[in-house]
C-alpha cells in the first residue's frame, strides 16, 4: 500500500526536471528529435487525461489497455532517434520489430501487475483477474509474452542475436507458463506476485538480449 514517502507535488517537481533535461538534449542533438520527443510529449499528455474520453475507454478494457501502452514504442522510438535521426539515414528498417516488441512487453508489464488471486482483490480496483477472470487473464498475459518473443525474435534476426534471444526469452516464457497454471489451479497470493515479479524479469531480460548485451558484445569484438 502507498505510504505517503513520496507526494504528488514532489513526483510533479521531478516530472518537470526530467522534463527539462530531456529537451535540453534533444535540442543539442537536433531540432528533429525535438520533434521526436514533442509526440512523445503529447500522447502522453493525452494518455494522462485519458483521451478525454474516460467512461468509454473504462468500459472497453482491452482499448484502454492498448492506447496507454503504445507510449512503451513512442518512449523507444525517442530513444533510438537521438542515434538513427543524427545520422541522416532514416529510421532503420528492423526498428519496427523493436518497437512492437515494446508495446506488447507493455501489455506484459500492465497485465502482470493486475492479475490476483480472490482475497488480493480490491473494492473499486479494476484488475484484469477481476474483469476477465483468472483463467483468460493469465491466458492473455501469456499471449502477450508469445507476441513479444515473436517481434523480439524478429528484431534479433537484424543483429544476429537470435539464439541468444530465443534461449532467454524462450526458457523464461516456460517458467511463465508453468507458474501462471499454478496460479490458476491454486489461487495463492503469492503465485500473484510472482507473476507480478515475473513480468518484470522478463522486461530486464528482453532489453538486455535486444540491447545492452549485443552491443557490448560489438565493443568486444572491435577491441579484440
Amino acid at each position: 500500500m502507498p505510504r505517503g514517502l513520496v507526494t504528488l507535488p514532489q513526483l510533479a517537481c521531478v516530472g518537470v526536471a526530467v522534463a527539462f533535461w530531456q529537451l535540453l538534449l534533444a535540442v543539442t542533438i537536433g531540432w528533429k528529435v525535438v520533434a521526436l520527443l514533442a509526440v512523445t510529449w503529447i500522447y502522453f499528455g493525452l494518455m494522462s487525461k485519458e483521451f478525454f474520453a474516460r467512461e468509454w475507454l473504462k468500459a472497453r478494457p482491452v482499448v484502454y489497455l492498448f492506447s496507454h501502452m503504445a507510449i512503451m514504442p513512442l518512449v523507444d522510438w525517442f530513444a533510438t532517434g537521438c542515434d538513427w535521426v543524427p545520422s541522416g539515414q532514416g529510421m532503420p528498417a528492423g526498428l519496427i520489430w523493436f518497437l512492437a516488441a515494446s508495446f506488447f512487453n507493455g501489455v506484459v508489464i500492465e497485465l502482470g501487475r493486475k492479475i490476483r488471486s480472490p482475497e488480493q482483490e480490491e473494492a473499486g480496483v479494476e484488475t484484469y483477474s477481476f474483469l476477465w477472470g483468472r483463467p483468460v487473464a493469465v491466458a492473455s498475459w501469456l499471449a502477450a509474452m508469445a507476441a513479444t518473443l515473436a517481434c523480439a525474435l524478429m528484431a534479433a534476426e537484424r543483429i544476429g542475436f537470435t539464439v541468444e534471444v530465443a534461449w532467454v526469452l524462450g526458457v523464461l516464457w516456460v517458467g511463465a507458463a508453468v507458474l501462471g497454471w499454478m496460479f490458476v489451479k491454486t489461487l495463492k497470493g503469492k503465485l500473484a506476485k510472482g507473476i507480478e515479479a515475473a513480468a518484470g524479469v522478463w522486461t530486464l531480460a528482453l532489453y538486455l538480449t535486444l540491447g545492452v548485451v549485443p552491443l557490448v558484445r560489438q565493443c568486444w569484438m572491435k577491441l579484440s
